[in-house]
């Protein structure tokens, strides 16, 4: 009996010590960037800082237009960027364009 609690005990305690899923896509930013250009042809559309837990972080959406693919970077200060959005079918929203002058 208490063989089996034990075992549960340390098979829920080295679940709970895992590294969360997402971490597995990180890697320098250098790497990752040239994984982009080289496999998906994709090139640095927008980006911007974003704030997390005290942190700043850059947050960059790289995009293909050959291919339609796009990703979603996360850059912290210490240079690591963890992929943390990837997807199909990129397309950029057109501005409406508003018409000067007086309706009639």
């Amino acid at each position: 009996m208490f063989k089996r609690l034990f075992a549960i005990a340390l098979t829920f305690g080295m679940a709970a010590t895992a590294p969360p899923v997402f971490a597995q896509n990180c890697a320098a930013r250098d790497h990752i960037i040239s994984k982009l250009q080289e496999n998906y042809a994709e090139e640095l559309a927008f980006g911007g800082l974003q704030k997390t837990r005290g942190a700043q972080a850059v947050m960059e959406v790289w995009t293909s237009k050959e291919t339609g693919s796009y990703t979603v970077l996360v850059t912290n200060a210490n240079g690591i960027s963890c992929i943390v959005a990837v997807g199909t079918d990129f397309f950029e929203a057109i501005p409406k364009i508003e018409i000067e002058g007086t309706p009639s």
